[in-house]
């Protein structure tokens, strides 16, 4: 199942002032990176992935429309999925876009991958 192409553009609305964000399709949808770390993800199975993190996620379980984010038989704690009744409004998008935010600022940036093959690199480590 494809992802609502229509939602995605209601998420890159808000995130489109920030300079750190990266579109990458992946896990079935479009996840919305921030610098470089996962933050939400508009799902080809219907709603909106939001990253958490661990200790927020058993309370954020608790809120109206959200449930937990299951890939095949695993549950991925600090992930939730909500449900388009929870953010049907700008309001209750505005909400849970800006949860992901405050979790992806608590981590560190994560650095590209170095392109390059990597016995190329071993070789001038040996070398140089």
């Amino acid at each position: 199942m494809a992802y609502d192409e229509a939602m995605a553009g209601r998420v890159r609305k808000l995130l489109s002032g920030r300079p750190d964000v990266t579109e990458k399709k992946m896990m079935g949808g479009l996840c919305f990176m921030v610098k470089g770390r996962m933050c939400c993800s508009v799902s080809g199975r219907g709603g909106l992935l939001i990253r958490v993190g661990a200790e927020a996620y058993p309370s954020m379980l608790s809120e109206p429309h959200v449930g937990p984010m299951g890939v095949g038989q695993r549950t991925m704690r600090g992930f939730v999925r909500v449900a388009p009744e929870g953010y049907r409004t700008e309001t209750g998008l505005k909400k849970w876009i800006k949860r992901g935010l405050d979790f992806v600022a608590t981590m560190p940036s994560k650095q590209p991958a170095r392109k390059g093959n990597k016995s190329e690199t071993s070789k001038r480590a040996r070398t140089g």
